[in-house]
Order: structure tokens, then sequence, then C-alpha cells
């Protein structure tokens, strides 16, 4: 078991402990904040995707495409931000990142949601949010 841990702990680029998880809520709390409005303005504008694409195979323009762009830039920017910390995107929509850390000799997720005023859950690696427990 733990030369399985072993090779899990080599797939990520670090292993977070709970203080450096909670450091770094105040610099990842924006970037998961930027990464749910532009999912939920894409999702706003996904009833004007269909003429866009439209208008794009005949080479027409619109201001929809621009925004569309743009707002997918802002996605991918954060989305990137927050991966180059370290941590793990769950889910968009509610905010849900994971920290990998260690509990023991296993490799477990520090697990935090957008609006959480700390990293105070965990779960193993295969449970996700439904198995998550307090620290």
């Amino acid at each position: 078991m733990a030369t399985c841990a072993l090779s899990m702990a080599t797939s990520f680029s670090h292993l977070f402990t709970r203080a450096e998880a909670n450091a770094l809520l105040l610099a990842l709390n924006p970037l998961v904040e930027e990464m749910m409005r532009s999912r939920a303005r894409l999702l706003e504008l996904q009833p004007a995707l269909e003429p866009v694409l439209q208008k794009m195979i005949g080479n027409g323009g619109s201001r929809a495409t621009g925004e569309l762009l743009t707002v997918f830039e802002r996605l991918r920017a954060a989305l990137r931000a927050i991966e180059a910390t370290g941590v793990l995107v769950k889910d968009m929509q509610t905010g849900l990142v994971d920290f990998p850390s260690r509990r023991g000799d296993e490799i477990v997720f520090l697990c935090w949601r957008h609006g959480e005023p700390a990293v105070s859950h965990w779960h193993d690696l295969e449970s996700g949010f439904g198995g998550r427990q307090a620290l």
C-alpha cells in the first residue's frame, strides 16, 4: 500500500499541508470566483451560440463572438492559474477544488468549496465530495 501511495504522490506537483492550503486561499479565492463567473456567463451566452456559429461559417462576425472569445479566455486563464498552484479543479459551478495531501501513509485530497471559510475537510482519492470528512 505504501508503494502505491508513493507512486501516486509523484504524480502531483505538490502535496499540501492544511496550513499551506489555507494560506493559498487568499490568492485562490479570486481565481475561483473568476472561473465561476466565466462559466456562468458562457452558459448565459449558450442560446446565442447557434446563430453565431452559423454566421462564422459564412464568414460573418458578431459582437457575441467577440464576447464569447473573451469569456473563454478569462475562464482558461483562471483554470491555468489555479492548476499552476498544484490545486485540482473538481467542479467549476460550485468552485470545488482539491489539494493533494498526505494523511499518514495515504495520499488524500484536502477539499474546499468556494464560500467555505477554510479548508476543513478531506476525502480519499476515490470517494470524492460525497466522501468528505471533517479534519
